[in-house]
């Protein structure tokens, strides 16, 4: 069982912007598995993408911080964050529909 203390950490993310048609999700992807964070990521109908991601709190925080900017072409001008209770509930980082 994984240490649930303050090293990890859960967050619910919602981007919005130019976000969709712009390969934010599979960039989202690459990028949550090379730092190691599981979770999923999908469109919304309103044109934003909403994350959920978990894992160690530096992976998550760096995460955090690429969806700000998100790959080339995007352009983000709001994102919100929720805190979740970590319960490393993923073994990997997936694309939901």
């Amino acid at each position: 069982m994984p240490d649930t203390s303050q090293n990890f950490k859960a967050c619910e993310i919602k981007v919005e912007g130019r976000v969709q048609g712009v390969g934010f999700r599979y960039s989202a992807i690459q990028t949550a598995r090379r730092l190691h964070v599981t979770g999923w990521v999908r469109n919304d109908y309103n044109g934003a993408v909403s994350l959920f991601c978990e894992g160690p709190q530096d992976s998550v925080d760096r995460f955090i911080d690429w969806c700000r900017k998100g790959p080339p072409g995007a352009h983000v001008i709001d994102m919100q964050i929720v805190l979740r209770t970590y319960k490393n509930r993923y073994s990997s980082f997936t694309l939901d529909y």
